[in-house]
């Protein structure tokens, strides 16, 4: 190991990017190349990439990039065990204070990582505890975009998140915060709530969204709409019974 790697490894860096992928070989190698570029000489960073059980190349172009990084770590689960136990890994080997997720698939432009970053930054709230990127134009098929559209009016209603698209895998978060909510799995697509749940602050901020080139979506209607559907209760079930007391210290 190298003295760049080394010293490296033992800096606190100030954001870690957890990667959740799932047979994404063909977007290994551009989209580490775009959050190194989108970040390089904006903030110190870590890219943790976790390997959900692909059965392509995914992995082994992961330790190869890794091999040639000194900032990329890589986590592999040995079985697929879905997107938000894989986002949960990556956060609980997280060394920095604030996590920003980004999918595998490269439609999410890196880049747009550094607008959560100034919007945090621009909002000086010692309360916020996430910020929510926000597609402006989806960039997918009708049927994909009618049953996230539809989830997402059924979740906005019955929560009263005030999140438009909480389907958005650009988001910069807490990792305290992260790793004290309620953990199961699909959590990731009710992160917005479970924040607010906590009494802490969300921002949202609109950024880009582009067509996948590359792999396949890992979604369709049976693990999206019915299944977001079924989980909504259970988060409504934590919201109703959250309690935020007010607490002073008696001297």
């Amino acid at each position: 190991m190298t003295d760049r790697l080394k010293t490296a490894e033992f800096e606190t860096p100030e954001i870690s990017i957890v990667v959740p992928m799932k047979e994404e070989m063909e977007n290994v190698q551009p989209l580490i190349s775009e959050i190194e570029s989108a970040l390089t000489g904006e903030c110190s960073f870590e890219i943790l990439c976790i390997d959900d059980g692909s059965e392509d190349a995914t992995l082994a172009r992961l330790v190869k990039a890794k091999n040639q990084r000194a900032t990329l770590r890589v986590l592999h689960h040995a079985k697929c065990c879905g997107q938000s136990t894989a986002i949960l890994t990556g956060v609980r080997a997280a060394r920095a204070p604030w996590i920003a997720t980004i999918d595998g698939d490269l439609q999410n432009p890196p880049v747009e990582i550094r607008k959560l970053i100034a919007a945090r930054d621009d909002a000086q709230d010692p309360n916020l505890a996430m910020v929510a990127g926000q597609r402006i134009k989806r960039e997918d098929g009708w049927f994909k975009r009618y049953c996230s559209r539809f989830a997402n009016d059924v979740r906005r209603r019955v929560l009263k998140d005030g999140i438009r698209d909480t389907g958005c895998s650009l988001k910069l978060i807490r990792r305290d915060v992260f790793l004290a909510l309620p953990n199961f799995d699909h959590m990731h697509r009710f992160l917005g709530a479970l924040v607010l749940r906590t009494g802490s602050n969300v921002l949202t901020v609109e950024v880009e969204h582009r067509a996948r080139t590359a792999g396949k979506t890992k979604y369709g209607l049976g693990n999206r709409l019915w299944t977001g559907i079924v989980d909504l209760a259970g988060v409504l079930w934590l919201k109703r019974r959250a309690k935020q007391p007010i607490i002073k210290e008696v001297e």
